[in-house]
């Protein structure tokens, strides 16, 4: 089997659980119903629950034991691109090729939407708990990942360092570790969690390189990207002063970067028995991506 049917078979197996998972949503008011469903079923390409089943399927745990958390970190993910697009953080009138969600339900009820999926995964994962403490130690990982201690805390340093003169690797550093890599290593780490820990070094160690690999291609795709392609405003990042790989390094120091952190992450898998093809196809397909 081809990456892409590969890719399409992990994409297509979640979408039906997501579209059953929508199906079920009847809060009330409608708005809140329909704004989260607006921003969870735009086209993505749902690179966390690819990743984690990919994995699962790597270390030989069942899919149907990883789904739920693959429906929280997608969750989690939707409610940051959201709030992500608010005027008061990158003020981005599109996602994923549709206006963002504070351009179709204003910006109160966008914020409630992100607010209503951050909680909802939450339940979704003590939910998990029931199930054994290995459970409520993948809950935990994922909860601390989109935290003070992960993406939040990445998120409120990319602001601080907006029009910053003070540029420095460890800042960028610390930056996207966190905004970016740690809610990818969370859906790689989860299945190892299930199996008591297995391939977990190696494991976190790849999430966090190929996190980083995706934001530095981010940084690229900002430049060199198109909106029919990206889905979104391209240029901002210079326009509004971001801290970014491309300020550091110069557009071409960031390319070198991205097939850096690309060889890294293979080397990484070079080292953990069982089928590594998808994976690193999915390297590959990750820094030659155009979207």
């Amino acid at each position: 089997m081809s990456f892409s049917e590969k890719y399409g078979e992990y994409l297509n197996y979640f979408n039906s659980k997501l579209l059953a998972f929508c199906d079920k949503l009847d809060c009330k008011p409608d708005i809140l119903r329909d704004s989260i469903k607006y921003s969870l079923l735009l086209n993505g390409k749902r690179i966390r629950p690819v990743l984690m089943l990919a994995v699962a399927d790597l270390l030989n745990v069942e899919r149907e034991k990883v789904i739920n958390f693959a429906l929280a970190i997608e969750l989690i993910h939707t409610y940051s691109l959201i709030h992500d697009d608010l005027p008061e953080m990158d003020n981005d009138d599109f996602r994923r090729g549709k206006p963002s969600n504070h351009k179709v339900f204003g910006t109160g009820n966008a914020v409630l939407a992100g607010d209503g999926l951050l909680n909802t995964a939450y339940s979704l994962l003590i939910s998990e708990c029931f199930k054994g403490n290995e459970f409520v130690s993948a809950s935990k990982f994922i909860c601390d990942s989109a935290g003070i201690y992960g993406m939040i805390g990445g998120q409120s340093a990319d602001l601080l360092y907006e029009n910053s003169k003070e540029i420095n690797e460890d800042a960028l550093d610390f930056i996207y570790e966190n905004k970016t890599a740690k809610l990818i290593i969370a859906p790689i780490i989860v299945p190892s969690i299930l199996c008591e820990g297995k391939h977990y070094s190696k494991l976190k160690l790849f999430g966090k390189e190929l996190g980083m690999l995706f934001q530095f291609k981010d940084d690229v795709l900002d430049v060199e990207g198109n909106f029919d392609a990206v889905g979104k405003t391209c240029g901002k990042d210079e326009k509004e002063g971001k801290l970014t790989a491309i300020k550091l390094f110069g557009l071409d120091g960031c390319k070198l970067k991205c097939d850096l952190l690309a060889d890294s992450c293979l080397k990484i898998l070079e080292g953990i028995n069982g089928d590594i093809e998808f994976l690193r196809d999915f390297v590959n397909f990750s820094n030659k991506r155009e979207n």
